[in-house]
């Protein structure tokens, strides 16, 4: 666990180092052209989005025959060296080349997810996939702060950075990191009709406790990419919020999520079971995303993020429900489809949040509605808490009567 812990807390920094200069880089290239930078970054988290759908079950399908070590271990080093590619690209296309792989190399998430359930007991699990949701959550406040200093002093210094940490990565795992899935428990075979996303999608109909809540997933995932794709342009225009005062707030959000993740989940999930745990999880982030996008000031924005941060309880709840559903040969491949399922929510939420954006402030808006993309990522969280009040398992139930 402090292994996985520390593998993922390195990739979530070397992911959040270059986020504040990606934009600017691209922008370089295309010779200070706001609009032309735009798109290609478009593209860029499109094209992301979509190689982590589609590789995330292969290195799930790949961890259930091979072991999870040495896909953890090459998805480090992989991420490395395309870091280094990335420093010393000299166009667009090598850069965008570039960021298609570590597409390919950072699906390694559902990988470190199936090593949890190898190594975790399942009434635990829930309290360490908080830990994990809290690596992300520190991985994302120090990531931009450290890649913005180092960006001050050189474009490209950021990303050496995070092949620094990559490649140190790498060497710790191939010094410590043990294999959690032994000879006996894995797949017999490489099966390719689980390793593509499609075949993996199929692969949660043989589970179909797991297949509600993977709907679950999706419908939170692609809530959550409300974030990422219109906070900036929406704090901008409703707020006046600068860059500075945009980076405070995103701090506040990821320090609310690392004191959930680390100090409440493993608590609230012992006193209310995983089942009732999800669901108060979604039910705080859908009053959390109805705050946001009826607040008419930034002190009332503010107010919602404590209370949109217990949402975090919802991801581990969930995870360790599945896990309990599917057995140790094909924790992979579920796995992998899940995050397969997360990447189709990362190729469809950012395109709908900015058109929805973009309606509600535009001339021909229906209402002038600035906080239209957060209500509706407030209805898709409400979905989600129905699915999973219907379908998050009449077993896990009778767990929970059982183990009060």
């Amino acid at each position: 666990m402090i292994f996985i812990f520390v593998t993922v807390l390195i990739d979530v920094l070397a992911f959040g180092v270059i986020i504040p200069v990606l934009p600017d880089l691209v922008r370089q290239f295309t010779g200070g052209d706001y609009a032309q930078a735009a798109e290609w970054i478009g593209w860029f988290g499109f094209l992301f989005a979509a190689i982590q759908f589609f590789c995330s079950p292969i290195q799930g399908a790949l961890s259930d025959w091979l072991g999870r070590r040495v896909v953890i271990l090459l998805s480090c080093l992989g991420l490395g060296i395309d870091f280094l590619l990335m420093a010393v690209a000299d166009s667009l296309p090598l850069l965008l080349l570039a960021r298609l792989v570590s597409g390919v190399f950072s699906a390694s998430f559902a990988t470190a997810n199936a090593y949890i359930a190898d190594v975790t007991p399942s009434d635990k699990r829930a309290q360490a996939f908080g830990l994990i949701g809290a690596a992300f959550g520190i991985g994302f406040v120090a990531g931009p702060l450290i890649g913005g200093w180092l960006g001050g002093i050189g474009l490209r210094l950021p990303f050496w950075f995070a092949a620094a940490l990559a490649l140190l990565n790498f060497v710790y795992g191939w010094l410590v990191l043990p294999e959690s899935l032994p000879p006996e428990r894995r797949s017999s075979r490489f099966d390719w009709s689980h390793a593509n996303p499609f075949g993996a999608l199929r692969l949660l109909r043989n589970y179909p406790q797991v297949l509600g809540l993977a709907a679950v997933v999706f419908l939170a995932n692609l809530a959550h990419y409300v974030y990422p794709s219109i906070f900036v342009l929406f704090a901008g225009y409703q707020y006046q919020w600068g860059a500075r005062e945009v980076s405070w707030v995103l701090a506040a959000v990821g320090v609310c999520s690392i004191v959930v993740n680390t100090l409440l989940v493993g608590r609230i999930v012992r006193r209310l079971g995983e089942r009732r745990a999800l669901l108060l999880g979604l039910g705080c982030g859908v009053i959390g995303f109805i705050v946001y996008g009826l607040a008419d000031s930034g002190q009332m924005f503010l107010v919602g993020i404590p209370m949109s941060a217990l949402w975090a309880v919802a991801g581990p709840a969930a995870q360790a429900i599945i896990t309990r559903q599917v057995g140790a040969q094909a924790q992979g491949r579920i796995q992998g489809a899940l995050m397969s399922l997360v990447s189709l929510a990362g190729i469809v939420g950012p395109l709908l949040y900015a058109n929805v954006f973009a309606l509600f402030i535009g001339t021909r808006a229906p209402m002038q509605l600035p906080g239209a993309p957060w209500l509706l990522a407030s209805v898709l969280l409400a979905a989600a808490w129905l699915v999973a009040w219907r379908r998050a398992g009449k077993a896990t139930a009778r767990d929970e009567v059982e183990t009060a």
